[in-house]
């Protein structure tokens, strides 16, 4: 069987690696794919990105599933023009998409169904947006309302940040339409953990938690970035408050879009603010939504998977996720992002990376931005590597990470020593 990732990122080439476990799956097309799909065994880049182009691509192969990584297609409708097709696809289509294309509509959308979120409002004037800032005061978040490939959230810690913000939002236009809308929004206080799920429609498969780090530098200190590093599971998320963000969270969501004529299919993300207190009543608020898996999220948890995830996936596509269930390895797993110079502001691209060692069965290198060019593998995007590794604990799984980061070398390698410090804390 012959499968299709379309996207270019870490997320994808952990998709792809989990995929090829598979006993049924012959080979996995990446589209369009990075230096590490390049030379993984089983898996081509495809240097296609236009939906109708992939559709074409996938009848003319034969490939029997696509699974969407990133939310530029989702939001370009790339499931709405597969489907349309007869072909097997999993992700939201571009209408469901919009809880992540679209700040403006996911909030409208939780207050509408009583899924709590944060205080807001949504701004085209930047006059009116700088008025509710002097009103509200800071900290306070603002946040460009369309996709902004992870630059278009600022956690102003001052009214001067903030004003800021929205000038370079609502003023410069350097985020094009993306920030042709703000959304400004109450600062929320306590601990951030990543809840995804997998439905169908109606039906619903959650992974396993997860938690990530979004600050560039040791401490959360620095600017936001993409992501520096995640790790699985997330003590955060303890048993009570997993059913209480899939009773409040979760479950009106899929129950919401399908009143709302626009039923959910793909992958959930809930990054979702858990305050302080007893379980039973600390205080749950969904800070975005995405319509995908995160990255750096998905490198711990594909390492986790020991289940054939090619069946989970046709289950998605069936409409029969209530029959999948997923094994989970019980050890921890732990990503370290490895980023190039400049990032997050303007990413140096075109520096030689040495060291990358062959994938262990417990410790794999995931590629992001990278290239293949002339045999050298070189930067090409702002976050690199994931290296991604699974041991008994958390101490012992950064130590195995670290060990592997320190012998990777490239000019500018941006990269936090703290990943997974929440997990090591007394609670």
């Amino acid at each position: 069987m012959k499968l299709l990732v379309i996207g270019s990122g870490g997320r994808e080439h952990a998709l792809a690696w989990r995929l090829l476990q598979s006993p049924r799956v012959k080979h996995v097309y990446v589209a369009p794919g990075n230096g590490g799909t390049a030379v993984m065994q089983g898996t081509s880049n495809v240097a296609l990105s236009d939906p109708a182009d992939l559709a074409a691509f996938v009848k003319n192969e034969g490939i029997a599933l696509t699974v969407v990584g990133p939310e530029a297609p989702l939001a370009a409708g790339v499931v709405d023009v597969f489907r349309a097709q007869g072909l097997k696809i999993f992700g939201p289509t571009r209408a469901a998409a919009q809880l992540e294309s679209s700040k403006d509509f996911a909030k409208a959308f939780m207050v509408r169904h009583q899924i709590p979120t944060a205080e807001y409002q949504t701004f085209t004037d930047p006059l009116a947006a700088h008025s509710y800032i002097e009103e509200k005061g800071a900290p306070i978040v603002i946040k460009a309302d369309g996709l902004a490939a992870g630059k278009g959230v600022v956690v102003a810690l001052t009214e001067k940040e903030a004003h800021e913000a929205v000038d370079a939002m609502l003023g410069d236009g350097s985020l094009g339409a993306a920030g042709a809308r703000v959304v400004i929004e109450e600062c929320l206080l306590g601990e951030e953990a990543s809840f995804i799920i997998l439905c169908d429609g109606k039906n619903i498969l959650p992974l396993a938690t997860s938690q990530d780090h979004k600050r560039l530098m040791d401490a959360d200190q620095g600017p936001n970035t993409g992501g520096m590093g995640a790790y699985s599971p997330a003590p955060v998320v303890t048993s009570a408050i997993h059913q209480r963000i899939m009773r409040e969270v979760i479950e009106p969501t899929i129950q919401g879009m399908e009143a709302d004529g626009i039923p959910f299919t793909g992958f959930l993300y809930a990054g979702v603010m858990i305050g302080d207190g007893e379980d039973s009543t600390r205080p749950i608020k969904v800070l975005e939504f995405n319509c995908r898996m995160g990255d750096p999220e998905t490198q711990p948890i594909m390492m986790r998977i020991r289940s054939d995830l090619l069946e989970v996936f046709e289950h998605g596509v069936s409409g029969t996720l209530d029959q999948a269930s997923i094994d989970w390895d019980p050890r921890t797993a732990l990503g370290v992002v490895m980023a190039s110079a400049n990032y997050p502001a303007t990413p140096r691209l075109g520096d030689v990376i040495t060291g990358i060692p062959l994938p262990q069965p417990d410790c794999v290198v995931f590629h992001a931005g990278t290239v293949l060019k002339d045999d050298e593998t070189m930067t090409s995007g702002g976050r690199v590597l994931c290296v991604t590794a699974l041991d008994d604990s958390v101490r012992s799984t950064q130590n195995r990470v670290y060990a592997v980061v320190d012998v990777i070398n490239f000019d500018g390698a941006q990269f936090r020593r703290d990943i997974g410090w929440r997990a090591l804390e007394p609670r």
